[in-house]
């Protein structure tokens, strides 16, 4: 068995910008009431003609420019996703047709917000068991789709978007560049974060979210630097979910990362469920915030009060 990597990652967001004034204008809100509430100011909002698998392979494409490979080094696609439409050809089918990668394996995950650190540990996994030797790992979502814009408490914190990784294997004596996973749920507790009905419709009980994720997962964070052999204070940079700056900046205080740089891209680009932590670590990567080899936590939490992160190395 040998370890894997991330080679390179990616990002990609509609041009549409959503403002907290223009929101001001569709509902009873205010510009004061959403950043003192969750600190978002901006979101970009996909058109009807912007698929989750356009937005995905936008995204997918980047990374493997960044990667410097083909479509045809990939054999494994795996999409977080909780917004797609269709259940067949799956998000990940048609990111590989999109790209014009031959005969990749493809799967789509979803775990809602975690979804892209759940599927991050599972290509690690499958490259590790020697199933695949490059997978292309895409957190997408359009939640502009599943809002409801008449609700001011829930319409305020979506935007839509998507960020990629591609992640292979190890060469020799390399020192694995993913580090253990460690994730759950409460299942019982699930229907605190939904996206159900017909149509389906985003809805959240959102002082219980708030709760669970204060003061229960700090420790499950340090848990996962724990198992990378590294504690809080060796992180160069910490990128939880991206869901409401009230929640990331005491969850990741209590983490107890004193020298990382957090990420805060939910300020201009609002709650993107699976997307947020792929667009947010390839944001620090962009602006040169961090450095290749930096170790990172990835944390991811939310829908079906699911959780799952690990300590990754920057690309």
């Amino acid at each position: 068995m040998t370890g894997s990597r991330i080679a390179a990652i990616g990002h990609y967001q509609p041009a549409r910008v959503l403002t907290n004034k223009d929101l001001a204008g569709m509902v009873d809100t205010s510009d004061e009431w959403i950043t003192s509430r969750v600190g978002i100011r901006t979101r970009r909002i996909a058109g009807p003609d912007e698929p989750v698998d356009e937005l995905a392979g936008h995204a997918a494409a980047k990374a493997l420019a960044a990667a410097g490979l083909t479509p045809g080094d990939i054999d494994l696609v795996l999409v977080a996703t909780s917004t797609a439409v269709d259940r067949s050809p799956n998000m990940a089918a048609r990111v590989a047709a999109r790209l014009g990668i031959p005969s990749p394996a493809v799967m789509d995950l979803n775990v809602v917000c975690a979804g892209f650190t759940h599927a991050l540990a599972t290509a690690d996994h499958t490259v590790r068991a020697g199933a695949a030797t490059r997978a292309l790992v895409i957190g997408a979502d359009k939640m502009s789709e599943v809002a409801d814009w008449t609700d001011r408490t829930t319409c305020v914190l979506v935007g839509d978007g998507a960020g990629a990784a591609v992640v292979e294997a190890c060469g020799p004596g390399e020192e694995p560049g993913i580090g253990p996973v460690l994730w759950g749920s409460v299942p019982e507790m699930g229907n605190a974060v939904r996206i159900e009905g017909q149509p389906a419709r985003f809805a959240q009980e959102g002082q219980s979210v708030y709760r669970w994720a204060t003061t229960q997962l700090p420790a499950f964070a340090r848990k996962a630097c724990e198992r990378a052999g590294l504690t809080p204070a060796d992180l160069a940079a910490v990128v939880l979910h991206q869901a409401n700056l009230r929640i990331i900046e005491p969850l990741a205080e209590k983490i107890g990362a004193v020298n990382a740089v957090v990420a805060r891209d939910v300020v201009e680009s609002g709650n993107t469920s699976a997307a947020s932590i792929p667009m947010a670590f390839s944001k620090l990567v962009e602006r040169g915030e961090i450095s290749s080899g930096d170790p990172v936590l990835l944390f991811g939490f939310g829908g079906n009060l699911s959780y799952a992160g690990q300590v990754v190395r920057c690309p």
